[in-house]
Parts: C-alpha cells; sequence; structure tokens
C-alpha cells in the first residue's frame, strides 16, 4: 500500500517553503502600492493550509519507496501550478487556465506565456513569474530534500531519482540531503554573480533580480516585451547573459567539484560536446544568414545568443529569429531538441543521450561486422550499463511520442504545420518560443483553454522526463495502491 501521510507530509512541506517565497512579490506589490489583497489572501490561505497538514502529521515518521516518490513528484507540480496560477488570475483578469499554463510554464521554466503586454503587468507579478521559474529551475523536490531532513536517505534518494534530469543521479556527498543543499549553494551564486554582472552592465536592479532568476534557470520570462533584445546594443549585458545561460546548461555536479577545488571537472564527454554542439551550431547559424562583413558582429553575437538560448531551452530572444531564412530556421530547430547537460536546469533530451545513443548505433554496425565481437559503450573511462541504454531508447520513443501526439492534436485542431511541430516540441522540450504564431515576437494567449492544459500537461512530461508521468499509465504502479 501507498504511504500517503507519507505523501502528504512532504508535499505540505515543499508547499510552505514555496508559499513563503511567493510572499516576496506580494511584499513588493505592498510596497509599490499595487492591488495585492486578493493574492496575499490567496498565497496566505494555501500557506496556512500546508502549515496545518505539516504540523498535524509533525510527528509522523515519513517514509518512501518508489511509488510514493512518483506520486510527490507529480503532485507536487500539479498543486503548485494551482497555487502559481492564483496571483495571476486574481490579479491580471485572464482565465484559470491561461494562469495554470503561465505558472506550469513557469515552474518547469519553458518561459512560454500568455501575455501579449508584459511591460504593463505590475512588478510583483513579473517577480512572482520569475520566482517561479528560479524554484523550478533546481527542482522543486530537490528544494524540499534539502531543506526538510525529514525522511530516511533511500526515501530522499527516489524523491530525487523522480525529479532529477539525465540518466543517473551521481552524488557528490554520501547523503543525498547535502548534495542537494551544495546545488542550492552554487545556484544562489550564480544567481547573485548575474545580478551583479547585469547590473554593473546598466540594468536596473529589478530587471537584473528577475533576469538573473530566468538565466540561471534556463526559464526565459523577461520583464520587457522585447525579451533581451530590449538590449541588444548593450554588448555587456548580451555576452553576460550567453556566459550565463552555457554554463547553467552544464551539471551543476561538475560546477560543485570545480568549486571544491578539482580542476579537471569539466573534462568530461559531455561537457566537451556540449560546448562543440554550442560553437558549431553558432557558426552555422552565424554563416546561414550573413549579410556582409559590415554586419559580421552582430550576426555572430544573435546567432550565438539565439542558438545558447535555444539549446539550453531558456528561451530568451534578441532578435526575431522566425524572419531569418530557411537554412536559420532549420539550425534552430536542430538547437531545439538537444538540450544542455544532464543534472544542469536545461531542458531537452541532454547531450549526454545523445552520445550515448550514437555510440550505440556505432556498436550495432561493427557488431553486425563482427558478430562474435563483444564490445562495449564507455563514456569517461567507464562502461554503460545495458539497462541504461534500453532507458535511453525509451526516454526517446516516450519523447517523441510525446511530441507527435501533440502535434497531431494542435494541427487537428486547426492550426498550421509550423505552429503545431514548434509548439509541440517547445513545450515538451521546455524551450518557450517557437515559431509562425509561437514565434519569438509571439504569445501563447490566442490558444483555447483546453489547448492550454493539453499544452502544461506536455511542459510536465517534458520537465519529468517522460517516465515520471507515463509510469502513472501503468496497471502494475495502481496493484496494491
Amino acid at each position: 500500500m501507498v504511504n500517503i501521510k507519507s505523501i502528504l507530509k512532504f508535499t505540505s512541506a515543499v508547499g510552505i517553503v514555496v508559499f513563503l517565497l511567493f510572499l516576496i512579490p506580494v511584499a513588493l506589490g505592498y510596497y509599490d502600492y499595487e492591488n495585492i489583497n486578493s493574492s496575499f489572501y490567496a498565497i496566505f490561505f494555501l500557506l496556512l493550509l500546508n502549515i496545518l497538514i505539516f504540523f498535524s502529521l509533525r510527528n509522523y515518521k515519513m517514509s518512501f519507496g518508489v511509488k510514493e516518490s512518483i506520486v510527490s513528484v507529480n503532485l507536487v507540480w500539479i498543486l503548485l501550478g494551482i497555487g502559481g496560477a492564483l496571483p495571476l488570475y486574481l490579479q491580471t483578469g485572464i482565465d484559470f487556465s491561461s494562469g495554470f499554463f503561465e505558472a506550469i510554464s513557469g515552474f518547469t521554466t519553458t518561459g512560454a506565456t500568455v501575455f501579449s503586454d508584459i511591460e504593463d503587468l505590475p512588478r510583483n507579478i513579473l517577480l512572482h513569474r520569475s520566482l517561479m521559474h528560479w524554484i523550478g529551475g533546481m527542482g522543486i523536490i530537490v528544494l524540499g530534500v534539502g531543506l526538510f531532513p525529514l525522511i530516511n536517505p533511500t526515501g530522499s534518494l527516489s524523491l530525487f531519482k523522480a525529479e532529477s534530469t539525465g540518466i543517473s543521479t551521481d552524488k557528490i556527498t554520501p547523503r543525498i540531503k547535502d548534495t542537494a543543499n551544495k546545488l542550492w549553494g552554487v545556484y544562489l551564486l550564480f544567481t547573485i554573480a548575474n545580478i551583479l554582472c547585469l547590473k554593473f552592465f546598466g540594468m536596473n536592479w529589478f530587471d537584473a533580480v528577475n533576469h538573473a532568476f530566468a538565466t540561471v534557470s534556463t526559464g526565459g520570462f523577461s520583464t520587457k516585451n522585447s525579451s533581451l533584445g530590449f538590449w541588444a546594443n548593450n554588448n555587456g549585458i548580451m555576452w553576460t547573459t550567453i556566459f550565463f545561460m552555457m554554463i547553467s546548461g552544464i551539471n551543476f555536479l561538475a560546477h560543485i567539484r570545480f568549486l571544491s577545488g578539482d580542476l579537471k571537472s569539466y573534462n568530461l564527454e559531455e561537457i566537451k560536446w556540449y560546448i562543440a554542439l554550442l560553437a558549431i551550431l553558432s557558426a552555422l547559424l552565424a554563416f546561414s544568414h550573413f549579410s556582409g562583413f559590415a554586419t559580421l558582429y552582430k550576426d555572430v553575437l544573435h546567432s550565438t545568443f539565439t542558438v545558447v538560448s535555444i539549446m539550453t531551452t531558456t528561451g530568451f530572444a534578441s532578435t526575431d529569429y522566425s524572419t531569418w531564412n530557411q537554412a536559420s530556421i532549420a539550425i534552430v530547430l536542430i538547437a531545439m531538441i538537444i538540450g544542455g547537460n544532464a543534472g544542469s536546469t536545461a531542458g531537452g533530451p541532454k547531450v549526454i543521450r545523445y552520445i550515448i545513443y550514437f555510440k550505440n548505433i556505432s556498436l550495432e554496425i561493427k557488431r553486425s561486422l563482427k558478430p562474435d565481437s563483444i564490445i562495449s559503450i564507455f563514456i569517461d573511462d567507464k562502461p554503460i550499463k545495458s539497462n541504461i541504454i534500453s532507458s535511453i531508447f525509451g526516454f526517446f520513443s516516450l519523447f517523441i511520442l510525446t511530441i507527435f501526439f501533440v502535434m497531431i492534436y494542435l494541427y487537428a485542431r486547426g492550426y498550421d504545420e509550423m505552429t503545431a511541430i514548434s509548439t509541440a516540441m517547445t513545450t515538451v522540450g521546455n524551450v518557450g518560443p517557437g515559431f509562425s504564431l509561437v514565434g519569438p515576437a509571439e504569445n501563447y494567449t490566442f490558444f483555447s483553454w483546453y489547448d492550454k492544459l493539453i499544452l502544461s500537461a506536455a511542459m510536465i512530461i517534458g520537465r519529468l522526463e517522460c517516465y515520471t508521468v507515463f509510469i502513472l499509465l501503468s496497471k502494475t504502479f495502481w496493484k496494491k495502491f
């Protein structure tokens, strides 16, 4: 039987932290004399409800298995999507499905928005959107595991696995709780550094905080209608954002090891391929829409920014790349389906999966030529187990099928091919902007309420990397529930 009390206690514990953080934008609204009463009452009620649930179970010792972890992760993401939607719904006049879509887009760091005039939003709402990015970037469950030493090591590891991105959950310390704390420590360090750099290069404090939250989480919500294009002529801000997007797409465990004195922490196959792909795609994109040496620097800048933003699934835009030629659009589409490193804040399939996928294809070709040979796949001189290879092929199947079904659904609803394809890719891949009706200069407000719920589910599936959601469809999972 599933331990319902453990699920409730953990969910309420995470809820307490998140809704306490949600009071920060409310405080800003109070300072700005904005009409925040409805948001305050809603958040306070949810905070009080979670406190009551948690303290009613305060003497209960939690115990987590795989089923409890899977249910907890899915439940937390849905409930916080509802909680995050309330201030948007109560203050901006959008319908609840739009608020839920925006909240899920925030927490999953997708960055797709339903707002057509972002600059007209109250500052507390802008901060609320960015804060959802920042909380969701490192992972809501990682937050809970790090801040609440309430469960046994096995339970916390199963929770960690249910939400973490990538093919394994390497630990930097013997206890997963300490690893979670170190991850959040580095995450906070990068955020503060990004804020200070953006401020140094000319952003005001409010914009710097919001964009640092969105950059380090690889989220993409901006305070400006033209996104980073608002600062397109500020080289310092542009290159700072490129740098922090790039390092946020790298495995944070490598960052922890580097800051702990391991100078070879970045000497990993996945990171080398990640940097190489960013460089190659940026060069190809600059070449594909090269218009003369007079504009070479701008071409390189916008191409690099676009590739880093899309491949790390941040989704910032420095220019409307949907107006570029078809070769350029093809390169951007390639960047959309790659993603960052495992263990980073980036979404997408992840570079390591592609490395193993293509190595396995190469291995199978060799086996067909020499059937009796025994050949293994190695990553960083370590053999990859067959169950990991099977898991990767299963992931790609689920990932592609999810994109396919979302695409077919949107096309059947009457949307054009590029809108259907790119929307499916950007929601499941947690990228944000796509092409045609959802291009970098557009938004998602035109979708119906049921479209937004479907797309919200697609974002959660992508963020939890398919298995954690699709396992709920298994009859075996619900046996002896």
